[in-house]
């Protein structure tokens, strides 16, 4: 554990507000915030107490009455020295403390510095580091269950015993290359391989829950899709429960994307009205269909409205077939089934079995079925209590890059290569393995991770 230079920073978010909390860190934060307060001499107080006073400028004049909160290194979030002032939430007055606090010698914090000091003195790892940024930005209950999951290290726990593992068997790789004249073989390879087997098992799980974990973090692009007067327009509207959509019965009223935002069981949902899909000479619908197929291709999921009225089988069969060719997750939900009789809804039941849910979305008859069946999508993923999500890009790449070094060295492994050849591949997997918690790591990769985080954290 190390100090750095005293840095400062507001930590609650910039305007006006009851109170500020303004965090200092660093070698000598204590003496530094003592030469500016008025009250008890907090150099000789112990951590984890606070104190009230008042702050002053250079000629005595007070800015603010003050609670001082005391953290000595290392029971502090930097594992520093830190010093936390709630002031009233004035811009001037928090201006007239930072000016005090540098004037002192502080220096003001770039974004992130704080918790990039905490992962500098082992406070944690990288992926919790990360995690801190991703709590701070979750909007969901699924979001920060996620999170919290990634903050409490379960994510960085499984990686770094693993790479302990392959560790050790790299050692004894290297060994055999000190003593290749002497064929001899430390590493068994039978063990060798299990293990490698292991890791694969535990990485391949983790890159496939990316999908999932990345809808999370960022809300689940859901795209509904369906001819025109399919009903689109009203199911978006029932399930804000607001008029966001004009809803008419004259074909080819929605015409460009509209988008907007749904929790569902702590899940957020990016709905997308989109235009549609039929062949048109209408130059402006024109536009709104070929806007409605790219925002399809970035979908994370479909929602493939169809008047069960109106449709026929092929017609569904058609647009079934273009969202598997573009590998895209669909719900199918037939849509003003109030206009068919009870023998109609049963054929259409029959054909397409427990795949199919039956709507009226111009009273919402079945949609709480239909939002249960959405939120099933996501869950299919991963059971979001108790499954480790990957939710960062910066991990996948690293995870995928582990996975192909090791299914790599089981290749080179089965077909008998030299334990150079060997060894290169189990290098490459203990690298990337390292990069993703950080026990491996370059300043420009800090820079960019830490820089991405907001001031004060």
């Amino acid at each position: 554990m190390f100090q750095l230079e005293p840095i400062a920073a507001l930590a609650t978010a910039p305007g006006i507000g009851a109170i500020a909390v303004i965090r200092v860190s660093g070698e000598g934060s204590v003496d530094l915030t003592n030469r500016i307060f008025r009250g008890k001499d907090l150099t000789q107080q112990a951590s984890h107490t606070a104190h009230f006073g008042t702050l002053r400028t250079r000629e005595g004049a007070i800015i603010d009455e003050v609670l001082v909160t005391v953290f000595r290194a290392p029971k502090s979030f930097t594992k520093e020295d830190v010093v936390e002032i709630s002031c009233h939430g004035s811009e001037y007055i928090i201006r007239q403390i930072l000016q005090r606090l540098t004037q002192e010698g502080a220096r003001l914090a770039r974004p992130g510095e704080f918790t990039q000091r905490a992962f500098l003195n082992g406070q944690f790892d990288l992926v919790q580091a990360e995690a801190v940024a991703d709590l701070i930005a979750s909007d969901s209950e699924a979001s920060h269950r996620t999170a919290m999951t990634q903050l409490r290290g379960g994510f960085s726990k499984k990686l770094k015993e693993l790479r302990q593992q392959l560790i050790d068997f790299v050692a004894l790789v290297e060994l055999e290359l000190d003593f290749g004249e002497e064929d001899v073989e430390f590493a068994k390879r039978d063990q060798l391989r299990t293990l490698m087997l292991n890791i694969r098992q535990v990485v391949r799980p983790l890159i496939e829950s990316f999908a999932t974990g990345n809808a999370i973090k960022n809300g689940v692009p859901t795209v509904i899709i369906g001819k025109p007067n399919a009903g689109k327009s009203t199911l978006l509207n029932a399930l804000l429960n607001e008029e966001k959509a004009i809803v008419s019965d004259i074909p080819g009223t929605t015409r460009d994307v509209i988008e907007d935002e749904l929790f569902i069981e702590g899940i957020r949902f990016r709905l997308i009205d989109t235009a549609g899909l039929r062949q048109t000479t209408d130059t402006i619908e024109a536009i709104g269909v070929e806007r409605t197929m790219q925002q399809l291709d970035k979908a994370a999921l479909a929602i493939y409205l169809f008047d069960a009225a109106e449709n026929s089988e092929a017609d569904i069969r058609a647009v079934q077939a273009d969202l598997q060719v573009r590998n895209i997750p669909y719900l199918l939900v037939a849509n003003k089934t109030d206009k068919l009789t009870e023998a109609a809804l049963a054929d259409w039941q029959e054909t397409f079995g427990d795949d199919l849910v039956q709507l009226q979305a111009n009273t919402g008859a079945g949609l709480d079925a239909m939002k249960t069946r959405l939120t099933d999508f996501v869950k299919r993923g991963a059971t979001l209590a108790d499954t480790t999500l990957v939710t960062n890009a910066r991990h996948m790449e690293h995870l995928t890059a582990t996975d192909d070094a090791i299914s790599r060295a089981i290749i080179g492994l089965d077909s008998g290569v030299s334990a150079d050849w060997l060894a290169m591949d189990l290098r490459i997997a203990l690298r990337h393995l390292g990069e993703i918690t950080g026990e491996i790591t370059t300043n420009d990769l800090l820079d960019s991770i830490f820089s991405r985080f907001c001031i004060g954290k």
